[in-house]
């Protein structure tokens, strides 16, 4: 007697090879992992405090809530990684002029400093991994990602 034959799945058949959900997730974690070890061993920094430390360096002093908004990480993470940033003496707190609740997170000197020695670090592995792509090929790379990621969050149900 001969096994019987499975029926093909209604559903149309998805393929990970083809699904871009885990072609971004396999890239973001590729990419991480092999930057977030250059922040850890050359730094002791965690890519989350690496996040933080690089937003504060680059747009200013903003409140723990504009770090959550501007990075896409969610509220624990930011504040777990700016806890290990002020204890580690590179982030410090202000409290707002404008808002007696809200504090404004600042680097410290140290926090400058350390920004200034990673900031090219981690552009060179940038370099390093967009090597192979022209310059209108970065560009066009960096363009559909922001076009899909817009998409994604306005597909995304409102909380």
């Amino acid at each position: 007697m001969s096994a019987p034959q499975q029926k093909p799945l209604a559903a149309p058949l998805l393929r990970l090879s083809d699904y871009l959900p885990y072609h971004l997730t396999v890239t973001a974690n590729a990419v991480s992992n092999l930057i977030g070890g250059a922040y850890r061993a050359r730094f002791g920094l965690t890519v989350w405090q690496w996040r933080v430390l690089c937003t504060l360096g680059a747009e200013g002093p903003m409140t723990a809530q504009e770090v959550v908004a501007l990075t896409a990480m969610d509220k624990v993470t930011v504040s777990r990684a700016i806890q290990g940033l002020r204890q580690r003496g590179l982030v410090s707190r202000v409290k707002s002029k404008t808002d007696a609740r809200a504090f404004n997170l600042h680097l410290t000197s140290h926090g400058r400093t350390a920004y200034q020695e990673i900031a090219p670090v981690a552009l060179s592995y940038q370099d390093q991994i967009l090597d192979d792509l022209s310059l209108e090929e970065r560009r066009m790379l960096m363009e559909l990602l922001r076009k899909v990621s817009a998409k994604a969050r306005q597909l995304a149900p409102k909380e």
